[in-house]
């Protein structure tokens, strides 16, 4: 998986916030992901939890905008944004790694009560 696959994959993850859309959270995640937002917190296990865990997200209204370039390294992207919900923004770096087939198979987000105004 090259560098621009794996930023695509970032703007898909956007867009799924952009438009509310599940279907995509489902296509970039592998059957067996873990997400851990923020790095802490229990993590969610399998894909069935980690789409309990964005339809959450998703419904909240949160938006996303990139604020940095996506780093890629290895099999991983890291990237900063902020999340944007009503009366809070959030700063975050995300990491995430991917499989052979190119879904993520881990998901860290990165951001504590500092990153939060």
């Amino acid at each position: 998986m090259d560098a621009a696959d794996k930023i695509a994959v970032v703007e898909k993850y956007v867009a799924a916030f952009a438009t509310a859309d599940m279907d995509i959270i489902r296509e970039i995640y592998a059957d067996n992901a873990r997400v851990e937002d923020p790095i802490g917190t229990p993590v969610h296990d399998g894909l069935e939890a980690v789409c309990a865990f964005y339809e959450g997200a998703l419904k909240s209204g949160a938006k996303l905008a990139l604020t940095g370039k996506p780093r890629c390294a290895g099999n991983a992207v890291a990237f900063p944004f902020q999340v944007n919900m009503p009366g809070m923004v959030i700063d975050i770096i995300d990491v995430f790694e991917f499989n052979e087939q190119g879904r993520i198979s881990s998901m860290k987000a990165y951001w504590g009560p500092e990153n939060i105004s």
